[in-house]
């Protein structure tokens, strides 16, 4: 892969990690955070899906989630299994965060899969994605902490990759603008974690 090619490859990566799959994921979540009020109104919010087109919403989806997503996840997996690690030589905190963001990222790419084999293809097959099933789900207390883990690993992947976009995109070039985006990116993952992991453990 030439230098030119990979740069716009990685361009394009960290801008579909924020736009569409970034904020589908805020979408996600907010969504699921009404399960909070309980199964009816969980219930409501997710069957407003119902109300789009059947064909409208599978060219949305394949369109605005999938094929942005699996592009990410994919070229996601190849950038961090060819990425240099230097935490050991150099400890510093941005350096964490750049390690963690693959890990993550290779974490995330089985989790989604399995989420999606659990609640989209199970829908494919006549299954109705309600509160119920996922009450189901996670009362495996290991399927419970694996939804744990998942939810924290997309919202830090999301709040520290809106970091590295920014910085990328040229948008935060200085270090005092880079600094300051550290605390609200890192405020933003902690917003995401809580509302994500309460949503979860309302089904329990």
């Amino acid at each position: 892969m030439s230098k030119d090619r990979e740069f716009l490859w990685r361009r394009l990566h960290s801008l579909l990690g924020v736009v569409p799959v970034g904020l589908f994921l805020v979408f996600h979540l907010s969504l699921n955070f009404t399960a909070v009020g309980g199964e009816e109104a969980y219930n409501n919010a997710t069957g407003m899906m119902d109300l789009v087109p059947h064909w409208l919403l599978l060219a949305m989806e394949w369109i605005i989630i999938y094929i942005p997503l699996m592009f990410h996840g994919f070229y996601g997996v190849y950038i961090a299994f060819t990425a240099t690690y230097n935490t050991k030589r150099f400890g510093t905190f941005r350096n964490w965060m750049f390690t963690l963001q693959r890990f993550t990222g290779i974490f995330l790419v089985i989790f989604i899969a399995w989420h999606i084999f659990q609640t989209r293809v199970q829908k494919a097959f006549g299954t109705e994605v309600e509160f119920n099933m996922m009450v189901e789900i996670v009362d495996n207390p290991l399927m419970l902490a694996f939804y744990i883990v998942g939810i924290v690993s997309a919202a830090f992947h999301l709040a520290n990759g809106l970091w590295g976009f920014l910085v990328s995109w040229g948008i935060t070039q200085s270090k005092k603008s880079q600094q300051i985006t550290t605390y609200i990116t890192m405020l933003v993952f902690v917003i995401l974690a809580i509302v994500g992991v309460a949503a979860i453990v309302s089904f329990v």
